[in-house]
Order: C-alpha cells, then structure tokens, then sequence
C-alpha cells in the first residue's frame, strides 16, 4: 500500500523528472489535510461498529427485499456478511484518508469484486447505496466530531462507487 508522497514520487522517479509545481502544490495539500484525515479516522474507527449498524439498518430499511426470501442479506449469515463488508468498505476508506490515496481501495478491496459478487449473485446495486449510505453518516460523524474540512471523506467512497457502478447495476 502507497500513500499520496510515495506514488508521487515513485511517478516523478518513473520519467526522471523534477518536482513541479504541480507535484509541491499536490504535497503542501497532502500535508495541509493530514491533522484532519487523522482525526476523522479517528473518530469514525472509535464509531465503527455504530455506523456500519445504521448503514445496514438505513439499508435494509430502503431496501427491505434484501432481506426477504431469495434477498442477497435474507438469513442470518447473508445479513452478518453484508454487514462485515460494509465493515471492510468502512475501514479501507480510513486507510485510504490517512494515505491521501484511493490506491488502496483498487489493491485491496475493488480488484475483483464485481466478479466476486456476481458469483455469488450479490447485488451490486444496493451495495453501492450502501456506500453511499455509509459515506453520509461518516460525513455527519465527522462534522460532529468538529472537522471542519471534509473533502477528503467522499473520495474513497466516490471511488468505490464508481468502480462497482461503471457497468449494469
């Protein structure tokens, strides 16, 4: 896993060239917004177990055939596994604030997991609402926790909504 310094630098290192304006401009952000990353890490991993519970009840809610017979969260173990990956996409997203890069989310969540699910017949669907679900409370979790510049919270989930959503959900 890289963070935003290691993947600029790995890409000036790759062609040989000198930082730029662009490459100190994207570093002086880096480390502008690293107190706030952290501290929203903080806060939503001290939170986790409660967000990923209002996610799904929200969900489940919006969704109530997920949980019906023949639903992707219908028994016991489909519900607990939607719930531990709604787990899995909070926590990457933490990983992804505090390295200032999304990378993470390809390397350790995305690569693979449409197919994944497609084989499982998950619906791919109400798991991007899902996300997005998450990343609104996170968004309230985090303005009361008193960070004021939140930016940076949509950026993973954006990114793993993006990815699953980009072809027929």
């Amino acid at each position: 896993m890289q963070d935003a310094i290691t993947t600029l630098i790995k890409n000036y290192d790759s062609t040989g060239r000198y930082f730029d304006r662009d490459a100190i401009d994207r570093l002086k952000s880096y480390f502008e917004t690293g107190t706030a990353r952290v501290q929203a890490a903080a806060a939503i991993n001290g939170q986790a177990a409660e967000i990923v519970k209002e996610a799904g009840s929200r969900l489940f809610a919006e969704q109530p055939e997920l949980i019906r017979p023949g639903g992707s969260g219908y028994t016991t173990r489909r519900y607990a596994a939607c719930l531990r990956d709604m787990d899995y996409y909070l926590r990457y997203a933490t990983y992804a604030w505090v390295a200032g890069d999304t990378d993470v989310l390809d390397e350790r969540v995305l690569a693979g997991l449409r197919e994944t699910y497609n084989s499982l017949n998950v619906a791919i669907g109400p798991t991007v609402i899902g996300i997005g679900i998450l990343k609104e409370i996170v968004q309230a979790k985090a303005s009361e926790a008193g960070i004021e510049d939140t930016s940076f919270i949509d950026e993973p989930f954006d990114r793993m909504i993006s990815v699953l959503g980009e072809k027929d959900i």
